[in-house]
């Protein structure tokens, strides 16, 4: 049995403390927050004990940190627990800076342990097949590989004024997505982003609506859309085109009844929030944490991995700004 210690009682440290729970090789043994109360509420709910982050690192009983406290805090909590001989699952981003990431990384390179950033949508079971799918060949070589990324509503202001910016905090997982399926990074990223939805998130600096072009080596093209609004739904769809054929992983909808009549045929919206859509992909990155701390293994989403998914979203917001594509090797 795995012992784990939780940084962090806020909203995404909830949903982790049921997916640390629910698994049968896992046993959820504390939790800290910034907030004690905060600790000492969701420890009530799992009969688990609020500690201090200090006092869960220096125990030797717990095997496991799953860091879920604020981004500004991510790196420097990945290197005290992976110098306390920690396995250490991550909450995406590494940090919002590019330089303090690569730090980080090699800070840690010597680690005995997993280090596994949270990239979680690599776990979604639909996302999960289409990339199987591609790499069995079904489609031959890819082409043109589309993501769809799309927010019910934009979340408050405040949290937009800290997030480091839609390509950081939003599209980060997008270009996640892109390395996992393209098995490379590109060339070059360009971008381009403006506020339409709110115009006190451009008063923040941050944009709402954004494209981002990725373009690779052998020609293969990607090309990523987001926005903080879609009145429909969470809309998360991705397509890939390839030699042979097209793959596509379409959004997960509320109910699955098609009602067709004279006036046409309707279906049921997307599901409306991050946490119903990805509960799965939660619960399966866990289970892939717990098997690499068994195996000895590598983690299947790596420290290095989130570094490069921080270094597109860098691409990005550097070429949004200053309205031409970015070179990768200036970036990394």
């Amino acid at each position: 049995m795995i012992r784990v210690g939780l940084l962090g009682a806020g909203r995404i440290g909830q949903v982790h403390a049921r997916s640390i729970s629910a698994h049968p090789g896992s046993e959820l043994s504390a939790i800290s927050d910034y907030f004690i109360d905060n600790a000492q509420k969701l420890a009530g709910q799992y009969g688990s004990k609020a500690q201090t982050t200090d006092e869960i690192l220096a125990d030797t009983q717990i095997d496991a940190v799953l860091i879920a406290t604020s981004t500004d805090t991510h790196a420097d909590l990945i290197e005290k627990a992976a110098q306390a001989g920690k396995a250490v699952l991550c909450e995406k981003p590494v940090d919002l800076s590019l330089d303090r990431a690569k730090k980080c990384l090699k800070n840690t390179a010597h680690t005995k342990q997993p280090i596994m950033v949270g990239l979680n949508r690599r776990f979604d079971p639909s996302f999960g097949q289409l990339k199987a799918s591609l790499d069995a060949g079904e489609i031959g070589k890819s082409e043109l590989l589309s993501i769809t990324s799309f927010d019910p509503a934009p979340p408050p202001l405040e949290y937009i004024k800290v997030s480091g910016g839609l390509f950081r905090d939003m599209m980060i997982h997008d270009f996640d997505m892109t390395h996992y399926l393209m098995n490379a990074l590109p060339v070059s990223v360009s971008a381009q982003g403006s506020s339409i939805v709110d115009p006190d998130i451009g008063e923040a600096g941050d944009v709402d609506t954004a494209v981002a072009t990725l373009t690779y080596a052998d020609g293969r093209i990607a090309v990523i859309k987001n926005s903080r609004r879609a009145v429909y739904g969470y809309d998360q769809r991705i397509e890939i085109l390839g030699e042979k054929g097209l793959l596509q992983a379409q959004n997960i909808l509320e109910n699955t009844v098609v009602k067709s009549t004279v006036d046409g045929v309707v279906s049921a919206k997307p599901t409306y929030f991050f946490l119903e859509r990805y509960m799965p992909a939660y619960a399966a990155e866990w289970d892939a944490f717990v098997k690499s701390i068994v195996a000895k293994e590598e983690a299947p989403v790596s420290l290095s991995d989130g570094v490069a998914a921080l270094a597109l979203a860098e691409a990005a917001t550097k070429s949004a700004q200053i309205g031409a594509p970015v070179l990768m090797k200036d970036i990394l």
